[in-house]
């Protein structure tokens, strides 16, 4: 929160939050910020509260990551594209008291308002609905200043929720030290100044926006509300606004990169891009760089690191290599974040791999960015950190200048035959056709191999490619033996809200394809 009592002496009269119609400056962003904390004082809510919200990308969301903070409470940013029962339980887990709500959440919340015995009240953060707080009016008639307790650094800031893509999720919790730091070494390593118009295309809730919803601020640059992220929106709010940054992972960026050429045409030169959530393929940055003239920057980390665990640092000699080169390098997961600690690549013993960009190992990282824990789980917090390091499950290999570069999650890696495939490699190789848009390759049962790769396939709007072509177009790419054994064409390609793959749906799927 001192980032914000800089920002409020400093930037009052700046431009703070573009929300549709909707402006507000700095002072009366705060002054809404404080009227919600004074509410939720009423409310009874202190120090170590929880406070769930469940919201796309508006101004309210926004208010939120201030005014539960800054009286000791801790906010639960709900990924919204869970189910009620993934609702239920992290509202349940979390412990929250007060629930607040997007009108297109609120029959959700609603059909299981009986499981929550914990929640006081129901906040809607925009118009009226019968039981439930009406979120303006109630800052309407909010006194205009809050009592703020003293926060300590290692106090709790937020409870983040995984994905819960194989198992329930879980919360990790992260405090105000984790958070700051993260802010400090994102500003070191990134050129971030008052002149900057953040577009949201990132969700809020994403580890707190990858902790961009207190850094804009604590530049006193403009956030850009998006409430839907699709192309359209999104190429229509940069021309509008003069958007100079936007945070996407790189299922955003392959629907920019494939967005018309009349909605490409809107884009402003120019614009910083920081990309992470997922391995980029090299082709995607090429692609986007050369299209549009923006600049990617792709940072590595997980909730559980606060978020950012290392970055792919230009260097000067990196000018001098060809685009392809170029995107190549950008596509690494780089080097240790400034702020965030120790990151190695190990071996099952321990031991830090070779740099050789050969020899692969797991990403371990401790220092700064690791959490506090999982929320009420010490088996699981005593797993993630065993030997006193954070295990991220992300296989990887070191080169000779120190950059790491992942070559899959650990149990995405394919054993074929006795070798080692990176589906990240098959993926990288197959997007560099013209006709692939998308692509997520994972491995399937084989009779002979034991389990061999297979690639479904998303392609680009308006071309065409068959299964024989791919085929050998990757024969013709990659060693023989990584060449997947069969192709399925998709539409779309399924995934969590924040972008990531699901491949333990590919493989549920199509298990019976890869023996053909």
């Amino acid at each position: 929160m001192e980032l914000a009592r800089r920002a409020r002496r400093l930037y009052a009269d700046r431009e703070a939050v573009v929300d549709g119609e909707l402006r507000l400056t700095y002072g009366q962003f705060f002054d809404r910020c404080d009227r919600w904390s004074s509410a939720l004082q009423k409310l009874g809510v202190g120090p170590g509260d929880r406070v769930a919200t469940i919201c796309p990308n508006t101004h309210a969301h926004l208010e939120a990551f201030y005014a539960v903070p800054q009286i000791g409470a801790v906010i639960v940013p709900i990924n919204f594209r869970l189910t009620a029962d993934d609702f239920a339980f992290i509202i349940n887990h979390s412990g929250a008291s007060v629930v607040c709500a997007d009108p297109a959440y609120f029959d959700a919340v609603d059909r299981i308002r009986d499981q929550l015995t914990n929640v006081k009240q129901f906040v809607a953060f925009e118009g009226p609905r019968p039981g439930w707080l009406d979120y303006e009016a109630t800052l309407a008639a909010a006194a205009p200043a809050c009592e703020c307790p003293a926060i300590r650094e290692t106090d709790l800031l937020s409870i983040n929720y995984t994905s819960g893509t194989t198992a329930r999720p879980k919360g990790v919790m992260i405090t105000h030290r984790n958070a700051f730091l993260n802010i400090l070494g994102t500003l070191a390593h990134l050129h971030v100044t008052n002149a900057e118009r953040y577009l949201w295309t990132l969700p809020m809730f994403h580890c707190n926006g990858w902790t961009f919803v207190w850094l804009v601020t604590a530049v006193g640059g403009a956030h850009i509300c998006l409430r839907r992220v699709e192309p359209k929106a999104a190429f229509e709010t940069m021309a509008r606004e003069g958007i100079t940054r936007l945070c996407a992972a790189p299922t955003v960026l392959i629907s920019i990169a494939n967005a018309p050429e009349e909605l490409r045409r809107l884009a402003p030169r120019g614009v910083q891009v920081l990309t992470a959530g997922a391995p980029p393929a090299a082709a995607t940055i090429e692609r986007v760089e050369g299209d549009l003239g923006w600049n990617i920057t792709q940072v590595y980390g997980l909730t559980e690191t606060s978020p950012f665990m290392t970055i792919c640092e230009p260097r000067p000699e990196h000018a001098r290599l060809d685009a392809r080169a170029a995107a190549e390098m950008k596509a690494r997961q780089g080097v240790e974040f400034l702020t965030a600690g120790a990151a190695r690549v190990v071996d099952a013993e321990g031991k830090e791999v070779p740099h050789d960009g050969a020899t692969s190992g797991e990403i371990v990282v401790r220092g700064n960015c690791v959490m506090a824990g999982y929320y009420n789980d010490p088996e699981g917090t005593a797993e993630a950190m065993r030997g006193g390091w954070f295990h991220s499950g992300d296989a990887a290999v070191v080169h000779p200048d120190g950059y790491i570069e992942i070559r899959d999650r650990i149990k995405d890696v394919i054993i074929s035959g006795g070798e080692n495939i990176s589906s990240i490699e098959v993926e990288g190789a197959l997007v560099r056709h013209p006709a692939v848009q998308e692509v997520a390759v994972v491995g399937l049962p084989h009779e002979k191999w034991g389990e061999a790769p297979y690639a479904f396939v998303v392609l680009r709007h308006g071309a065409s490619a068959t299964e024989a072509e791919l085929r050998q177009f990757a024969r013709d790419n990659l060693a023989h033996f990584k060449v997947p054994q069969g192709f399925t064409f998709m539409t779309e390609l399924p995934k969590t809200a924040t972008g990531k793959l699901q491949k333990y749906v590919l493989r549920g799927g199509r298990a019976n394809l890869a023996t053909q």
